[in-house]
């Protein structure tokens, strides 16, 4: 059956009980799970912060960025040269990571705000590769295609009393909650619920006396801020930074979570987060072509859910 043939109050059901299936998975799941699928849902945990912060740009206001991981890379790249170039503590490497993130996003927001549409994504898709360019050439701070290595490990550097990916995963769920608690607030507020007007009729809204460009910079740097506190976490998780994590295939893959999962909803992301992390890392050790399944079943996801998996049965978006 079609699934745009359901009835809608089944489709209604399903999802609370697959929400909190969800949280009591990444809640108490991790004990019971070896090395490998704990780092997993690590992954799985700071990208779905990442795909969040997209979310508030593509699904709530209506901006499309091909470049969004830009922020995710700089902040990353801030908490590798501080931690091991200068030596810095733990606040500082984490806090200056979130502040060039968002200084870096609030600055290309004031370039980019001022338009709409095809040419939102072309010039968010240029700005992007600008900074990954950067990020190539500039080896004396970068490292180059190197990168840089050598992150110590969050427990270490923060020094907390106990170490290991378990105690890590926590930590960054906490993370996690406190982002989208935060994130969950701003939909649902005024501040949010102008957004999805513009989203909507950004001429309407103007007409109502709006101020759609400074509604739509600050969806864009708010939307910096968070993908920052993902870009800090993942440099922690991962102990390395390299130019491919501003690089097109990553915005792209980011675009791809929010898409699948579904706009607009916050839970949708986290769950494209996850699908896209497992097809990656649990598809691809068995064949080469994992890029081909992904693209498959996007493509199964898009005409059986076109709004996304947890939009499905939705007749529009809220």
């Amino acid at each position: 059956m079609d699934a745009a043939n359901l009835p809608s109050n089944v489709l209604r059901g399903w999802r609370r009980p697959v929400f909190y299936a969800l949280a009591v998975l990444l809640v108490v799941g991790p004990p019971f799970l070896s090395t490998y699928w704990v780092g997993l849902l690590t992954q799985m945990v700071i990208l779905a912060i990442l795909a969040m912060s997209l979310d508030i740009l593509l699904g709530y206001t209506g901006l499309p960025s091909l470049g969004h991981a830009a922020f995710f890379g700089v902040a990353a790249y801030a908490v590798a040269v501080l931690a091991t170039r200068y030596q810095l503590g733990f606040w500082t490497c984490v806090l200056g990571g979130i502040m060039i993130g968002t200084l870096c996003s609030a600055a290309i927001g004031l370039i980019v705000s001022h338009v709409r549409d095809v040419y939102f994504l072309m010039i968010t898709l240029a700005i992007g590769m600008v900074l990954w360019g950067l990020s190539n050439r500039w080896i004396p701070m970068t490292g180059g295609d190197n990168g840089l290595a050598g992150i110590p490990r969050l427990e270490t550097h923060a020094g907390l009393p106990f170490a290991g990916p378990i105690p890590f995963y926590y930590v960054t769920l906490l993370v996690f909650a406190v982002s989208a608690g935060i994130m969950a607030l701003l939909v649902r507020s005024p501040f949010g619920l102008t957004l999805r007007g513009v989203r909507e009729s950004e001429s309407r809204m103007k007409s109502l006396g709006f101020n759609t460009w400074l509604h739509c910079y600050l969806s864009f740097v708010i939307s910096g801020v968070f993908a920052s506190v993902a870009g800090v976490m993942w440099a922690y998780y991962n102990g390395f930074v390299s130019p491919t994590y501003l690089d097109l295939t990553a915005s792209s893959e980011l675009f791809l979570m929010v898409t699948l999962g579904g706009p607009a909803t916050l839970v949708g992301p986290v769950i494209g987060a996850g699908a896209i992390v497992l097809l990656k890392n649990v598809i691809s050790a068995y064949t080469a072509r994992w890029l081909l399944i992904l693209g498959i079943v996007y493509i199964v996801a898009i005409l059986g859910a076109p709004q996304g998996l947890w939009n499905l049965g939705r007749s529009k978006r809220t």
